[in-house]
């Protein structure tokens, strides 16, 4: 316990002086993240399609959900994006249609005007959701562990999610499926270094004392490979403005109604849905 404590009061002595480094008004950094999520395909294409077949759907999409972001921030803001790659063959069939409808887009973020906006394609609309920044009710750890050249603390918190959530999309609906999945709770870890006194973190992840490095949220992880602070060039971070505005509550309503369309679609035959 003691040397927690003197460990501890070191790291906040780090934290300190940290804030003064990061006080000038010019700051800026950059943070890499890979992003990977499992595929859960048990229940899916039911007892007619073989394991093969399922094995290969499932890397497909597994592929598709290991991605590439960067999050530039000052004190403040930050702009969150994916990093564009060449798209594979096979890009441009319904499956990729699908995945893409699925994924986030370029998200803003102001912790001083409490302030989310995220620019978001879904089958072929061009939405901007507006809406103040997701709450996180924090449990500090004392755990602690070594990312890279810094020291970071465990944090905890739940987090309910809605079961169409493009952020936590897994598979299509399949025709087994008799009822819409509902939201459900899962279990957020954080880990955050004081090193970097930023409140801010990798997509709708923030409000902790340093910027969020990891994140490990039900199948989907999220961590920094890569961190540049006042680089040489500077990026403006700006506002995105693209697309019909709505809310988070109105455009899950539309995920959640074409979500619904596709289930139908699937079990009548269609495959692929209306577009």
């Amino acid at each position: 316990m003691k040397r927690y404590f003197i460990k501890t009061h070191i790291i906040y002595l780090a934290f300190f002086t940290s804030v003064l480094a990061f006080a000038q008004k010019d700051f800026q950094g950059k943070a890499y993240y890979e992003s990977k999520t499992a595929v859960d395909m048990s229940n899916f294409g039911g007892s007619d399609m073989s394991e093969e077949r399922r094995n290969q759907i499932a890397d497909r999409m597994r592929s598709r959900l290991e991605k590439t972001f960067v999050l530039t921030f000052n004190q403040s803001e930050s702009f969150y994006k994916e990093e564009e790659k060449l798209e594979t063959s096979g890009g441009g069939n319904r499956w990729g249609a699908m995945m893409s409808s699925f994924t986030g887009g370029p998200q803003y973020k102001n912790i001083k005007s409490n302030l989310l906006l995220q620019e978001q394609e879904f089958f072929g609309k061009q939405f901007l959701i507006k809406d103040s920044l997701p709450k996180f009710n924090w449990k500090m750890e004392a755990e602690t562990k070594q990312i890279g050249q810094y020291t970071c603390f465990k944090a905890t918190a739940t987090k309910t999610v809605d079961a169409v959530d493009f952020t936590r999309f897994r598979r299509p609906p399949n025709d087994d499926e008799t009822e819409t999945p509902k939201a459900k709770e899962i279990q957020i870890v954080a880990w955050y270094t004081m090193q970097i006194p930023v409140s801010l973190g990798p997509d709708d992840y923030w409000g902790l004392p340093g910027l969020i490095l990891e994140v490990n949220a039900d199948r989907t992880t999220i961590y920094c490979s890569k961190i540049i602070l006042n680089p040489e060039e500077k990026d403006v971070i700006v506002m995105p403005s693209k697309g019909k505005e709505v809310t988070r509550e109105a455009y899950t309503s539309i995920v959640k109604k074409k979500t619904e369309e596709m289930r139908q679609s699937f079990r009548n035959g269609g495959g692929g849905g209306r577009r």
